[in-house]
């Protein structure tokens, strides 16, 4: 059974920091890309970043330069390093797994995570 445990989410002040990470479990995940969506109340999930198995990103433009994928194969784990948060990045965050990179920025990675919540109080 595939599994993505997402951790590190918490309570910032606006300006602070936060380390994100997934790790995924229950098959091999050799060649797979990984990612990171995020759904804030009352709003639809939007794709973050993500990160191809050759370590290939891609950021939505709201985060880029603040926040940085990364990715350690041999632990099939993914981390997102959030700097410099702001209000607006409150919500709760979800890890994706999928063969296809393309399909992670699309939003219909086979493999999702539970989530964890990530709050930026002003």
């Amino acid at each position: 059974q595939v599994q993505l445990v997402e951790s590190g989410g918490g309570l910032v002040q606006a300006g602070g920091s936060l380390r994100l990470s997934c790790a995924a479990s229950g098959r091999t995940f050799s060649g797979y890309g990984m990612g990171w969506f995020r759904q804030a109340p009352r709003k639809g999930r939007e794709f973050v970043a993500a990160i191809s198995w050759s370590g290939s990103t891609y950021y939505t433009d709201s985060v880029k330069g603040r926040f940085t994928i990364s990715r350690d194969n041999a632990k099939n784990t993914v981390y997102l390093q959030m700097n410099s948060l702001k209000p607006e990045d409150t919500a709760v965050y979800y890890c994706a797994a999928d063969s296809d990179v393309r399909a992670i920025i699309a939003g219909t990675s086979a493999y999702w995570g539970q989530g964890t919540q990530v709050t930026a109080s002003s």
